[in-house]
């Protein structure tokens, strides 16, 4: 399963599925113009350091996430002059995990 292959979306998101391309529309437009490091800190947690003037966008896309897809656990915290923001799952949805590390991380290499 890739990021690109909609199978990597599991059953618990509540998100309709003509709703899902937009999402992860949102999801690189945030890690394009605001995410500055990826850090996996465990097969089930990740961090991004984000420009500060994204969290207003970062709190709300978040939000929106978690409310379809309960599994996941964003927090945020003030990292030096960055945001940053821990993303966390259940370990049944850490393909869902990499799917979206794996976007982030071609974002950074870009």
């Amino acid at each position: 399963m890739t990021s690109e292959d909609p199978a990597w979306v599991p059953e618990a998101c509540t998100l309709p599925t003509v709703d899902r391309p937009l999402r992860l529309a949102e999801f690189d437009d945030l890690f394009a113009n605001a995410l500055r490091e990826q850090q996996r800190l465990s097969p089930t947690a990740l961090r991004w350091h984000l420009a500060p003037a994204a969290e207003a966008t970062a709190r709300d896309l978040t939000g929106r996430e978690t409310s379809c897809c309960s599994f996941f656990s964003f927090t945020f915290a003030a990292d030096g002059p960055l945001l940053q923001l821990n993303v966390e799952v259940p370990a049944a949805h850490v393909d869902v995990l990499d799917a979206l590390a794996a976007r982030a991380a071609a974002t950074v290499a870009a």
